[in-house]
């Protein structure tokens, strides 16, 4: 999609070039030879400009983005998706369970990304998928999406940075510790394209942080709320399984579906900075309707 970025320039920055001032700004190496392949996309002061032309105090720096090729393998299938926050850089859903996030084998109308292609369709915009954060097809809650590739670059610094927080909350079996920290890698199963396991010797590192908040002892099970350093592959569900507290409705670890039909796990929180505008953000998405049997 298009979108234009401004910024005025300030006694901090008064020494710079226009690409330095960018880089500074988080900008990436990427991003910058794009940029400069295409100097008709930087304006100073209202004049087409290079990377290389220096800054005065006062100046406004201006980045034009054009539209970019929309993703023809997406088909744009009217599908309902709960919107939770838009801007022209990024947006919030609330995924619903059993919706894939990306088309795959067996998946090529169902998924989050043919909603928002019929969305942005509907509308005349162009865009392309960035899904920064991954969820799997039947587990609920928050995701983010950038809607252009200077928000995308920024998100992607951000979480390899670990700047996004995000909480899970999962309904296991038994009761855990009342807190705890699983350091455990991750690799996938020998034999399988889709199971993960425990991997001392070949798995990738990975961290999660859980506390117990609360145990129901007539159902054996209790409701855990989850921070990821990292996110690998169903992470939480292997981490959990090692410890010996399974999620509920886990086809793959755990496949008890007495109260549930699915993997117990809802993304529940995501808080970041702004990519464009630095602001400190929060969005909390409300327990689906399938966990009421532990209330």
């Amino acid at each position: 999609m298009k979108r234009t970025l401004s910024y005025t320039i300030t006694n901090k920055n008064k020494a710079d070039t226009i690409g330095a001032f960018l880089r500074d700004a988080g900008y990436s190496r990427r991003i910058l030879i794009e940029l400069k392949q295409n100097p008709e996309q930087i304006c100073l002061n209202g004049t087409p400009s290079w990377l290389n032309t220096p800054l005065q105090i006062g100046d406004t720096l201006t980045l034009f983005l054009p539209d970019e090729p929309v993703s023809s393998d997406i088909l744009p299938v009217n599908l309902p998706i709960d919107i939770v926050y838009e801007d022209e850089d990024l947006i919030i859903l609330n995924k619903a369970a059993g919706m894939p996030v990306h088309p795959s084998q067996g998946h090529h109308e169902n998924t989050l990304a043919n909603a928002l292609a019929y969305r942005f369709a509907s509308r005349g915009e162009h865009f392309v998928f960035r899904a920064v954060n991954r969820l799997d097809r039947d587990t609920t809650g928050l995701l983010l999406i950038a809607k252009h590739k200077i928000s995308g670059a920024f998100l992607s610094a951000m979480t390899a940075k670990k700047e996004i927080r995000r909480e899970y909350l999962a309904i296991v079996a038994g009761k855990p510790e009342e807190s705890g920290t699983i350091d455990l890698p991750i690799a996938r199963k020998d034999g399988s394209t889709i199971e993960r396991c425990i991997d001392m010797d070949h798995g990738e590192h990975a961290v999660t942080h859980y506390r117990c908040l609360d145990y129901r002892d007539d159902l054996g099970c209790s409701l855990v709320r989850l921070r990821l350093e990292t996110g690998r592959t169903h992470q939480i569900r292997v981490h959990m399984k090692a410890i010996g507290h399974p999620l509920l409705g886990d086809f793959l670890y755990n496949p008890d579906y007495r109260f549930i039909g699915r993997q117990a796990l809802h993304s529940y929180t995501v808080a970041f900075r702004h990519p464009i505008t630095g602001e400190a953000m929060e969005f909390t998405a409300p327990m689906p309707e399938d966990f009421s049997f532990f209330y």
